[in-house]
């Protein structure tokens, strides 16, 4: 019998450009709506309105479950008991990271269901009976997409969303960081002109360095390495008689769509690679992932300046992701990718979610 994985469906809201999944959690199973963060510590939801679950329990303050969270302290309510406010628990952090606000709301375990796959059909349904997360406040879903209760953060926190559905078989491993060691960018096979050392991360400061962020709509450049990238991919451009024109926020780089033709990669523009760790290791990115439209007649290069103090060099953005087969190797914290599916004339929606293997 093949190996299970656990399979989550995303889905793009058009409006916040953010990615969402559910969740089934809770007893009786209530479908929650959450906004996938690649990158965030843990699985948090709302508990102030309308959470009501037969199975929900607070652990107790010092208990392991609390110590694996990083929750030392007690923590006490002043309201009557209920999902999120209860006494002799512990706290954690839930963060939105799309607006960059956090607060303190207690570390909860309940019932949570996710669909199996063998890596084509989906499989049985998986239950785990003690998901840890973290109770958020309803302030918190402030610039989140419409009807998400709460985010589901899949970093390499203890009780990251990884850390839990991984014990759900026996062969499951810690997540890992999503860094990855990009140590050239090229344009057409041309190396851009930038500082190297931005693109390592500083072991002092943990400034630099290159990750993947669902969080991010677009690809986001320090300010040095965003100018040295957009002038060299305009002059390219050129050379291909391709016409820049006034830009359209947040891009800073825009074309005519005038002389540029389209193939099953997207718009025929100049390609992007993304060099890893060796020459021969290049993240290829075509215009289906570099090109964005924002009119009939214009298209803007989708990296934006992330300014001069950016504490991350290059964050890869969720547009440069889509269509993109990534696998995150748990046991040996290795990253492999396939470059866009579209030239393997397949994509992303294409998986089979529905039919029973």
């Amino acid at each position: 019998m093949a190996s299970e994985s656990l399979v989550l469906p995303v889905t793009k809201d058009q409006t916040t450009l953010q990615y969402t999944t559910v969740i089934n959690q809770r007893t009786p199973l209530v479908p929650a709506s959450v906004v996938f963060d690649l990158g965030g510590r843990n699985l948090w939801v709302d508990c102030d309105r309308g959470y009501v679950s037969s199975t929900y329990r607070s652990p107790r303050c010092r208990s392991a479950v609390c110590s694996r969270a990083g929750s030392d302290g007690c923590s006490q309510c002043f309201s009557p008991p209920r999902p999120g406010c209860n006494n002799n628990t512990c706290s954690g952090t839930p963060d939105n990271t799309v607006t960059r606000t956090a607060t303190s709301g207690e570390i909860a375990a309940d019932e949570v269901s996710i669909q199996s796959t063998n890596g084509s059909n989906p499989g049985r349904i998986v239950q785990i009976p003690d998901l840890v997360f973290v109770c958020g406040a309803t302030f918190l879903l402030q610039g989140l997409a419409s009807g998400t209760v709460g985010m589901a953060g899949m970093g390499r926190h203890n009780i990251g969303l990884p850390s839990h559905t991984a014990s759900a078989f026996p062969s499951g491993e810690k997540s890992s960081e999503y860094f990855i060691g990009v140590t050239a960018i090229k344009i057409d096979e041309k190396t851009v002109p930038i500082n190297a050392t931005l693109l390592k991360i500083d072991g002092t400061t943990g400034v630099g360095g290159t990750k993947i962020s669902t969080v991010n709509p677009y690809t986001v450049l320090e300010t040095s390495i965003y100018n040295a990238f957009t002038s060299a991919y305009a002059r390219e451009a050129a050379g291909r008689n391709i016409t820049r024109v006034a830009s359209v926020a947040p891009f800073g780089a825009c074309f005519s769509t005038e002389n540029i033709g389209v193939t099953r990669l997207g718009y025929a523009v100049p390609e992007i690679q993304l060099v890893l760790h060796n020459n021969d290791v290049v993240w290829r990115i075509f215009g289906a992932n570099s090109m964005v439209s924002v009119s009939d007649d214009v298209i803007c290069l989708g990296f934006v300046n992330g300014g001069v103090n950016a504490r991350t060099s290059v964050v890869i953005g969720g547009y440069q992701l889509e269509d993109n087969l990534i696998e995150f190797d748990l046991a040996s914290n290795r990253f492999g990718f396939s470059s866009t599916l579209l030239g393997r004339r397949t994509n992303c929606a294409n998986f089979n979610f529905t039919s029973t293997a």
